[in-house]
């Protein structure tokens, strides 16, 4: 499991059978000797996307969890590049309103950041909370994509 660097911290990656099964961040050192074809795949397509090249992943992809864990990562992957949602609206989208905090953790346990964009999750207020890899690096991920936050956003 390579550890990989990125404008805005170090990324572990890893595959299984042939799919991306992990990204997060880290404070490990990057170590980039063992790289199967999708893990190289998965770093240049990163590179592009912080180079403001690529808008959408395409890499084959594993997700472990439970099978509501895989609907809300999967709801979660349809948020357009530049858009985002809250954590209501998906949880209305997946049939059942009164699960917000469902939502909140299935999101939290997401095992493929940036590709699997929780980062485009906000609360209802439109306000930045809660992410794997910190609020500032949401924001950021977020500027990456367009967005110009003032103060009112970040908390």
């Amino acid at each position: 499991m390579p550890v990989i660097p990125s404008p805005i911290g170090n990324i572990r990656i890893s595959s299984q059978e042939g799919c991306l099964s992990g990204l997060r961040f880290t404070e490990e050192e990057p170590d980039l000797l063992v790289l199967d074809q999708v893990l190289l795949s998965t770093m240049q397509q990163l590179e592009e996307y912080f180079e403001g090249k690529r808008q959408v992943f395409d890499m084959p992809i594993g997700l472990a969890g439970t099978e509501f864990q895989r609907r809300v990562w999967m709801e979660v992957a349809k948020i357009p590049f530049g858009e985002t949602t809250t954590y209501l609206k998906i949880s209305q989208r997946l049939g059942n309103p009164a699960a917000i905090r469902a939502v909140g953790a299935a999101i939290g346990a997401n095992p493929i950041l940036i590709v699997l964009p929780c980062h485009r999750v906000l609360g209802s207020d439109g306000k930045l909370t809660g992410y794997a890899g910190g609020l500032n690096r949401k924001k950021a991920l977020l500027e990456v994509e367009g967005h110009a936050f003032q103060g009112t956003l970040f908390l």
